[in-house]
């Protein structure tokens, strides 16, 4: 089982930077993508970040359209942690954020709760 635990959440204002971090339980970590993911409130959670494991061929990393030119996802396998650099932050990224493996097979971790003002 997979216990995922994640930190670097705050409050910044509009235009501010955040580095999130992942740190994952079990060696699955370096076996299958890892993603991170938000939740907004009264929205369900998306999937905003992800990068392929990068075991058999290199890591192939996509964004949501929401956050492209501003995230950058990365991984370390033998650290097992995952970071997201979010720059130029917006309002609209407020949400707590959770990381997991793609698909999500993890138990869902506390989140860290980035809140971005105006």
């Amino acid at each position: 089982q997979v216990r995922l635990m994640e930190s670097g959440g705050g409050l910044v204002q509009a235009g501010g930077s955040l580095r999130l971090s992942c740190t994952a339980s079990e060696s699955i970590f370096s076996i299958f993508g890892m993603g991170w993911y938000r939740q907004a409130p009264g929205k369900q959670r998306e999937l905003v970040a992800s990068v392929t494991s990068g075991n058999n061929s290199p890591s192939r990393i996509n964004y949501a359209d929401a956050v492209k030119g501003r995230f950058t996802v990365s991984r370390d396998n033998a650290k097992k942690q995952l970071s997201l650099q979010m720059n130029s932050l917006k309002p609209d990224d407020t949400a707590v954020y959770y990381c997991n493996t793609i698909p999500p097979l993890g138990d869902w971790g506390q989140g860290t709760q980035v809140t971005v003002s105006s």
